[in-house]
This record gives C-alpha cells, structure tokens and sequence, in this order.
C-alpha cells in the first residue's frame, strides 16, 4: 500500500468537496476547483475526511495511487489556502513593476519584458526587485513562476537574474589573470 495514496485528506472548515465520477470538485473560500483522476483508483468522502482507495494491485496503479491523493490534497490547499511562489530579481538596474495586470521587468536588455498573467493568477510587486505570484491552482502558479524566471535565469558568474526566493545559484570563479613565466 501506498505510504502517501493510503493517508486521508482533512477538509477544512468552509471547503466543500463533491465527487462524479472520476472527477472531484472543490469549492472554497478562494475558488472553485475540479480534479480529473486517472488509473483504478475511488475517491469517497465520509465526514471531513476524503480517502482514495485503489481497486487492483497492477504496477500502474499502485505507482498512481500517491499522485492522485497529492493531487486531490493540492485541489483541497489551493482553495482553502492558495498557493504562492516568491521571485528575486538581482542585478544592477533589474527592476519590475506592475502596469495594470501586466508586469514589465526591466532586466538589462534593450527591451523591456512584458508577462501578461493567465487567468486565475496574481502577481504583486511588493518591492521593485520582489515579485510574488499567487493563485489556487499549484500547477499553474508553478509555471507562470517558471515563465517569468525564464526572462533572465539566474547566471551562474555574478548571479544576476531572476531566482527563485529559497534559490541557491552555485557561483563559477570568473577567468584568471595568467602570467607569462618570463
């Protein structure tokens, strides 16, 4: 059995959780939610506790059976609690600013860079090289953190960039001066 598929998921106070068929929706405080599982897997909800239970020991399912009880706890977090990713923009002159939804990010080239959120996404600026992006879906909040680091990942020499904000950069030593034995 499944050490995470076999643990249950708390549904918190305000969180409603319905299931059809193969697919769970959650409505919460902070939005509505539906996850689609996959795999010989059953959700039931009994009280405020949601389990998945899986009907076949065939290597495909047991190897899914803790994935869809993350994803189902993920869907539960993310309208209760929502989910958020910190970005830190280091470099002389890097800077962001939000113009309407829009973030323009000022990040050494010629150009300024423009990120148009998706729906179901905020960014905020609370510093000009602080940016935090927050929704209720994790996936999603993940990739547009993604999309916004990939304007100018974090090089590995002076470590300008854009990071994430628990993010090491491992520094290279830059090119020594050689001195000619003579």
């Amino acid at each position: 059995m499944s050490r995470v598929g076999k643990a249950p998921i708390e549904i918190p106070a305000g969180v409603q959780v319905t299931v059809d068929g193969m697919t769970v929706k959650v409505k919460g405080p902070k939005g509505e939610l539906s996850t689609t599982l996959t795999g010989d897997v059953e959700v039931t909800v009994e009280g405020n506790v949601v389990k998945i239970e899986r009907h076949s020991e065939t290597k495909e399912t047991r190897s899914i059976h803790g994935t869809m009880r993350a994803l189902v706890a993920n869907t539960i977090a993310g309208v209760s609690e929502g989910f958020f990713k910190n970005l830190d923009i280091i470099g002389v002159g890097y800077s962001a600013e939000l113009k309407g939804r829009a973030l323009h990010m000022k990040l050494g080239y010629s150009h300024v860079c423009v990120f148009e959120p998706p729906k179901g996404i905020e960014i905020e600026v609370p510093a000009s090289t602080r940016i935090v992006v927050r929704g209720v879906d994790r996936q999603q909040v993940g990739q547009a953190a993604a999309d916004i680091r990939a304007f100018r990942p974090p090089e590995p020499y002076k470590g300008k960039g854009i990071r994430y904000h628990d993010e090491y950069v491992r520094r290279k030593a830059g090119k020594l001066a050689v001195s000619s034995g003579t």
